[in-house]
């Protein structure tokens, strides 16, 4: 936190989080497990087909957010040389839709470590713990687009949004490869 006070990027309200950064964060991890749930008593017979693609995009979705979180929060923190991701121009720390190489590991890291206790928890296989990966690399770099071109240009475009965006990126693309792959 006192790196990103002195580089003048901190969080509002101390970094405190609210409402907003939970729907931001879980909303399609929650319709993934509630898909479930629904299925459960009105299809029960689509559940062996469903059920393990809306486990893939429940936990695709949090790992995206685990990636999303940690690759900002590395790369304000430790990123020696950020870039605008449309241009690859140098930018400063914090700067909407920058990257870093610290930052990127660091949410690929983030990604792989949640897919793995989900694995260890047998909600996926350790074919989904990749496809996880892939899905929340994509969803980090579509949101850093976000970041870079549309999120400041509308009112409407929050922060929450984005990050829901993000997640239900993520849930798509792991359900999508899973299904086109299988």
């Amino acid at each position: 936190m006192a790196t990103k006070e002195a580089y003048v990027i901190a969080e509002d309200r101390g970094g405190v989080r609210g409402p907003g950064n939970v729907w931001g964060a879980a909303l399609t991890g929650a319709l993934c497990a509630l898909g479930v749930v629904v299925l459960s008593g009105l299809a029960p017979n689509a559940l062996s087909v469903w059920r393990p693609l809306l486990a893939l995009g429940f936990v695709a979705s949090f790992s995206t957010k685990l990636s999303d979180t940690t690759a900002t929060e590395i790369g304000k923190a430790y990123g020696e040389r950020t870039f605008l991701i449309t241009t690859l121009q140098p930018v400063p720390r914090g700067t909407e839709g920058a990257v870093s190489l610290e930052g990127t590991l660091a949410g690929i890291g983030g990604s792989i470590a949640l897919a793995l206790v989900a694995w260890v928890c047998g909600l996926i296989t350790p074919y989904g713990v990749g496809l996880c990966m892939i899905a929340a690399f994509i969803a980090t770099t579509v949101e850093s687009l976000i970041g870079a071109t549309l999120e400041g240009q509308f009112g409407w475009l929050t922060h929450d949004l984005v990050n829901i965006i993000n997640t239900t990126v993520g849930a798509l693309v792991a359900v999508g490869l899973a299904w086109l792959l299988k």
